[in-house]
């Protein structure tokens, strides 16, 4: 998660200096890039785990106590 707050962080900065472009170097992007993709990879398998139906056994058992 570093470098997406080193990201976050360096467009903040240029906010603040009303600036119109950024560069990052290469071993950033990299970093940043393999970040994203396991959070997306991460929130996908989440999704799947989350709407693939789970058959669960419920069992009720009814006692009618002292009837």
């Amino acid at each position: 998660m570093i470098n997406i707050k080193r990201f976050i962080d360096r467009i903040a900065v240029m906010e603040g200096k009303q600036g119109k472009d950024i560069v990052i170097p290469i071993a950033e992007a990299r970093g940043l890039r393999d970040e994203l993709s396991k959070l997306i990879a991460d929130n996908y398998e989440l999704l799947l785990t989350k709407q693939s139906p789970v058959d669960q056994v419920i069992q009720v058992e009814i006692n009618g106590g002292k009837w």
